[in-house]
């Protein structure tokens, strides 16, 4: 599991796309399962896990699209 005391969607979307599947938490926003390389909305999800959620994806959508090109 991997801690990360910042909200930084970019360096999160890194973290998820080397390693494809585990856990992290970051303070202020919870805890996180990713899968597939895509982060998974938590059980009992506010409306700031959702926020979360769709930020880093969308990171991890822009990583991979610079690594196709």
């Amino acid at each position: 599991m991997r801690m990360f005391k910042r909200y930084l969607p970019k360096l999160i979307a890194k973290h998820i796309s080397r390693l494809f599947s585990g856990r992290l938490y970051i303070d202020g926003r919870g805890g996180y399962h990713f899968e597939n390389g895509l982060l998974l909305v938590p059980i009992k999800a506010e409306k700031r896990h959702y926020d979360t959620v769709n930020e880093v994806n969308l990171e991890v959508r822009r990583l991979r699209e610079t690594y196709e090109a």
